[in-house]
């Protein structure tokens, strides 16, 4: 495969509502942008919504058993698909989970690891967090999944790139803060340099994908954005709207990054990890 063609659907999901965001999901599913795509990637809690709170036990659901996924794992079978709802775990703990689907089957999931509890957010109250970063194997090649605050801690996206990752792809549901006088909003210029910058420095594709729409007073911004491995924007997409973005992401774009800047190549892990293990023991 040369070319990774991506499809970002930046969507409003209906908080708890989680038919009717399969209907949503499937409908977005069928349009050009989608069905001409290897992978289309939804939000974070894109089939649930984000502002939960009391609610998580009750959209929660064991994904092995879960009869909402069928019509998506069906549509998988075309192409692949990224999704983001509450799982159920086998000890009744429930995670903001990204699952990743592809022909016909749930191939990976990811567990968000960071649940912010400043500001506005409130997450560790309501969830458990993941405790791993895997990258995951694909017909499209190698992938990581991160969501949302995991991609604010540098040693998410670092173990990522270090499992041999090509393309990271951010799920968020990141609210739209700081106006600016007319242009972006001062946190979707925010996450466009914290994704610019880490394309850059692990040479990977970085492929970020966020929520719009209002839930309890909080809009959520939108402002999907795709860097390449030189922390060039391929895709800047718009604030405030939902809508589908289609981006190409060409793998001799890695070669070259990786080739001008070797920096992958020349990582000390071992050096990493006895530091940190001088730290820990600290």
């Amino acid at each position: 495969m040369d070319t990774l063609k991506l499809a970002l659907v930046q969507m409003a999901p209906a908080l708890g509502l989680l038919e009717r965001n399969l209907e949503a999901h499937l409908a977005w599913l069928a349009t050009p942008e989608a069905r001409s795509a290897d992978l289309v990637v939804f939000p974070e809690l894109s089939l649930t919504g984000y502002l939960l709170q009391d609610l998580v036990a009750e959209v929660a659901r064991p994904i092995q058993e879960e009869r909402l996924l069928a019509p998506l794992l069906a549509a998988s079978r075309e192409r692949d698909i990224v999704v983001g709802m509450v799982e159920q775990s086998p000890e009744f703990l429930f995670h903001n989970a990204a699952l990743y689907l592809s022909g016909g089957r749930i191939h990976h999931v990811h567990r968000k690891v960071y649940l912010p509890t400043y500001g506005m957010f409130d997450e560790g109250r309501y969830f458990a967090a993941g405790g791993r970063f895997q990258a995951v194997e694909t017909r499209l090649g190698r992938l990581g999944l991160l969501i949302c605050e995991d991609a604010w801690h540098l040693s998410s996206s670092y173990l990522l790139a270090l499992q041999g990752a090509h393309t990271l792809l951010v799920l968020s549901g990141s609210p739209g803060r700081g106006l600016t006088g007319g242009g972006p909003a001062a946190s979707v210029q925010t996450w466009e340099r914290v994704g610019q910058v880490l394309s850059q420095f692990l040479t990977v594709h970085w492929a970020y994908v966020n929520r719009v729409g209002y839930e309890d007073g909080l809009a959520f911004a939108g402002g999907s954005y795709v860097s390449d491995p030189f922390g060039n924007l391929l895709l800047d997409g718009g604030e405030n709207v939902e809508a589908i973005y289609r981006a190409d992401l060409p793998l001799s774009a890695l070669r070259r990054a990786r080739t001008l800047t070797p920096l992958l190549r020349d990582e000390k892990p071992e050096l990493v990890l006895r530091h940190l293990e001088e730290i820990v023991r600290r």
